[in-house]
């Protein structure tokens, strides 16, 4: 299996089915996927209509967290229980197109890709179907946190991402830290590239965004973050031609 697309989810019932019958429809013949569903505590149907979703394809499995624990959690906890070495996330309010995952695909098997490209992410600006708003908080949330940390990522909110589980888990791990994905790739020696996707209109069920959990929150965070990255080390790791050239078994039984 060659990419597991984790889904977050909290009260998406009313998405749910027709979601995961779209990444079929999108992935089908193009790549050996999963889909993996976090249910993160929702209150709702959601997680009936997820083993709807499930008894229609064997593509499907589904995850639940007992209470909610946010979308970076939820976005782990898939990426863990991920059985391919390459992960692919999206929104679950089914705003993201999933058609849009074939062009991060295609950017990471591209040949004249960057070297050591880690996270792929989509760019929804030209077409961005959210209320006023949550657009200007988005604006002001980027602005701030690319003029801080500098990571040249112009809509790091998208949910389109594409990148290698291995090099997620090797990343530190706390909460809202999907909003600052590019910049810990970054940290870690990774390239990062944005590629244009489209955005389309909730199609049921409600926003859990509005400004003080994004715009705030976001900032405070973004404190935590630049400390963080302040404090990172890359080692440059230069092998010792002694030991190197010396087979493992030459020491045995010493």
């Amino acid at each position: 299996m060659e990419l597991s697309v984790v889904v977050p989810m909290h009260n998406e019932a009313a998405n749910a089915v027709a979601l995961a019958a779209e990444i079929s429809a999108a992935l089908d013949g193009v790549v050996d996927y999963e889909i993996v569903f976090v249910d993160d505590g929702s209150t709702d149907a959601t997680l009936e209509r997820l083993h709807d979703a499930a008894r229609r394809s064997p593509r499907v499995r589904i995850v639940r967290h007992r209470q909610q624990a946010g979308q970076s959690t939820a976005i782990r906890t898939g990426v863990v229980h991920a059985r391919a070495g390459w992960i692919a996330t999206l929104d679950g309010d089914g705003q993201n197109d999933p058609t849009d995952l074939r062009r991060l695909l295609a950017a990471r098997d591209a040949p004249d890709r960057p070297a050591r490209l880690e996270l792929i992410i989509g760019d929804r600006r030209a077409g961005r179907r959210d209320p006023w708003p949550r657009r200007a908080s988005s604006w002001i949330a980027n602005t701030v946190r690319a003029t801080v940390l500098r990571d040249r990522t112009p809509d790091v909110g998208c949910g389109l991402k594409l990148f290698p589980r291995a090099a997620f888990l090797d990343l530190p791990y706390f909460d809202h830290m999907h909003r600052f994905l590019p910049a810990l790739f970054q940290r870690r020696g990774g390239v990062v590239q944005s590629v244009p996707v489209g955005h389309r209109p909730r199609r049921g069920g409600r926003s859990h965004y509005g400004v003080h959990n994004r715009l705030w929150v976001g900032l405070v965070d973004l404190c935590g973050v630049v400390w963080l990255l302040r404090r990172g080390r890359r080692p440059h790791i230069v092998a010792d031609e002694e030991t190197e050239a010396t087979p493992p078994s030459a020491h045995a039984g010493d």
